[in-house]
């Protein structure tokens, strides 16, 4: 069991390593099309729907696809000011509760609940309703299962890593204070 624990977190950081990786190119993609928005609406005074919309487009797949890896590297939102005072078997506990109380639920009820909300996006090749938008939209709104199932499979990482390092069977090796 300790086995497949370990062989499971080692893929799942792999994967979630990798698309993060990839994924944050987005970022500067993102402030590319930015400072592209502010120049042409600001100096040329000319506004096109088709950037803006590639704005929140970028930042969409930004956010959605990059949530695993900020939790695989602890940089997700908590209540840091008690969790860091909390002793290491504590933080592993909490760790384990919230992924499996709140993390993990809610990652599938999305992953379940947008799977009808993206296959009427596809069935109709859903575009912007606005003229001179972007097309394709379909293929961004496929980012919310993606991202949320994604997040899915690290969680389970990080409660299988908590659970090992309560076992005393693991320490993890990326510095942190819990599994």
């Amino acid at each position: 069991m300790v086995r497949f624990l370990e062989a499971y977190i080692k893929g799942a950081d792999a994967l979630t390593e990798r698309t993060g990786r990839a994924v944050s190119w987005l970022a500067l993609l993102l402030v590319l099309v930015v400072i592209y928005d502010v120049f042409t609406r600001y100096v040329l005074s000319a506004s096109s729907v088709a950037v803006q919309e590639l704005e929140w487009h970028v930042f969409s797949l930004l956010f959605l696809l990059g949530a695993a890896y900020t939790l695989k590297h602890n940089k997700h939102v908590r209540v840091d000011v008690f969790f860091a005072r909390m002793s290491p078997k504590k933080q592993a506990m909490i760790t384990i509760l919230g992924g499996l109380f709140f993390l993990l639920p809610f990652t599938v009820l999305v992953v379940s609940s947008s799977w009808t909300f993206v296959a009427n996006s596809f069935r109709i090749l859903e575009s912007s309703p606005d003229p001179g938008g972007l097309p394709l939209r379909f293929l961004l709104k496929a980012a919310i299962p993606a991202g949320f199932f994604l997040l899915l499979l690290q969680g389970v990482a990080e409660i299988f890593r908590a659970l090992l390092f309560l076992t005393g069977k693991t320490v993890p090796a990326d510095g942190r204070n819990h599994g």
